[in-house]
């Protein structure tokens, strides 16, 4: 016995193409690097610069509804994944910016007890230079205007830190 496979229903259809013409959009945010990388039919990868070009509203409208209709028209798994990717890779980096920043502020508030405490987080890590940057970053004065062994104790957590996540 035989099923029948019944056709998508209209909203189906719908949501798959708003999906579709969503990912399409996505395509005219990636630098030119990522856009290169991607298995892109030609049609498609033109598409795509030349709405970068249009800056009338109704123009970069019809752009990406014909984006859409061409993505309507390809295996757009491959995009979708390197689209995912990038957020991923974004959402991380964001992560690490985060914690990078905590750390600064938590050393900078608490000195001592705050490097003992990461410490424990880097057992392998030579701290030496960290405690000397930060004796120097808490004498700066907190006013506005640059701050330049705050930003060198914010970049040396940032690369003891990634030792941490490889």
């Amino acid at each position: 016995m035989t099923e029948e496979l019944e056709p998508p229903s209209k909203s189906e259809r719908k949501r798959r193409s708003d999906e579709l013409q969503s990912l399409g959009e996505a395509l005219i945010e990636l630098p030119d690097s990522e856009l290169d990388a991607l298995p892109l039919p030609e049609t498609l990868r033109e598409a795509v610069l030349l709405a970068r070009r249009i800056t009338k509203h109704g123009g970069l409208y019809r752009q990406k509804q014909y984006i859409g209709k061409l993505m309507r028209k390809i295996d757009a798994e491959p995009i979708r994944a390197a689209i995912d990717a990038r957020r991923e890779r974004q959402r991380l980096e964001a992560l690490r910016f985060r914690r990078t920043e905590q750390w600064r502020e938590r050393l900078l508030q608490e000195g001592e007890p705050a490097l003992d405490r990461l410490r424990s987080e880097l057992p392998h890590a030579d701290l030496s230079e960290l405690r000397a940057l930060l004796e120097r970053a808490r004498r700066e004065p907190r006013a506005e205007g640059p701050r330049p062994a705050s930003r060198e104790l914010w970049r040396l957590l940032r690369e003891l830190l990634a030792t941490i996540e490889a």
